[in-house]
């Protein structure tokens, strides 16, 4: 039933968000991305692939941005926990530095993110989350990063149910994709198996935010349950922007990814953009990158 259901879905993109979850045709909601010109895929590297180094200081972020030169990236996307001093902003200084060693290396910004949770049931603390993403969107903008990535969240939400929790955050979201209109950059929501666990309730949320300056991270780690292929598949039209990590999980299996069905379904989907690879777990780092990043170049060839 559930994937009969992910099929409809996907067959009806036109449906509103509160049509799927009940009542009411108010805004048709987000449809599938339309582009032109077939599939063109360029690589990335997500900078929580060195989360550790990162964060114990053995690495700064000019370091993987020399390390992703050197490996053969055309992009980086860097995680905005990673500048000092996070959750503030940094000062012009430092981005206008960090911009130009990306420029003087041919790589680009693909993106950035923060760490947000608009699950929480106290309005005071999501108006801060909303404030943190509007000032990282400018920051963004004077990376050049086009997309900035946010979450769902996790918190405690029992004692609410599952629409109730996503109509406030959809308020929420709405501002910051308002926000990312005027200053020119997509606001994207990754699923991050944290309130957002399924395709169907990627499509929920991404059918609430009636605006073509929303769409999806997807992250291919993070659909746990059921065939992660197929949710893949189901939510890839409304991808912006990827995260493909080295392990999935299939019926409940975790498993090395096959990165030539990936590549499959992002092309079958239409995409044009950057593809960012992230690793995770025990292993040097840099030996695990380089290896994924070979697997995925030989998986785009």
């Amino acid at each position: 039933m559930r994937r009969e259901f992910l099929k409809t879905l996907a067959a009806v993109p036109l449906l509103t968000a509160v049509q799927i979850i009940g009542g009411g045709t108010t805004a048709k909601g987000q449809e599938a991305v339309r582009r032109v010109g077939g599939p063109r895929l360029k690589t990335s590297l997500n900078a929580y692939s060195f989360n550790e180094p990162l964060r114990n200081g053995t690495m700064t972020l000019s370091d993987v941005l020399a390390f992703c030169a050197d490996v053969g990236f055309d992009g980086v996307d860097l995680t905005a926990y990673y500048f000092p001093g996070y959750p503030r902003v940094p000062d012009d200084a430092l981005i206008n530095r960090i911009k130009r060693e990306a420029f003087v290396l041919g790589l680009d910004i693909s993106g950035t993110g923060v760490r947000n949770d608009f699950t929480s049931p106290d309005a005071t603390k999501r108006r801060g989350d909303v404030v943190l993403v509007k000032e990282w969107i400018d920051v963004a903008v004077k990376l050049g990063a086009p997309v900035i990535r946010i979450f769902a969240g996790k918190e405690d939400t029992s004692g609410y149910t599952w629409k109730q929790v996503a109509e406030w955050m959809v308020r929420d979201i709405d501002e910051c994709v308002a926000y990312g209109r005027e200053r020119g950059v997509m606001v994207a929501i990754q699923n991050h198996n944290d309130f957002i666990k399924t395709a169907e309730d990627a499509l929920t949320i991404l059918r609430m935010v009636d605006s073509p300056w929303f769409g999806l991270i997807l992250d291919t780690g993070s659909y746990r349950s059921g065939d992660a292929y197929e949710q893949i598949r189901m939510t890839a039209p409304f991808a912006v922007n990827w995260q493909v990590k080295e392990r999935i999980t299939v019926d409940g299996r975790d498993e090395a990814t096959d990165l030539d069905r990936i590549v499959r379904t992002i092309r079958g989907a239409g995409y044009r953009g950057y593809v960012p690879i992230e690793t995770l777990g025990p292993g040097d780092p840099k030996k695990k990158v380089r290896s994924m990043f070979e697997a995925f170049r030989k998986a785009l060839s």
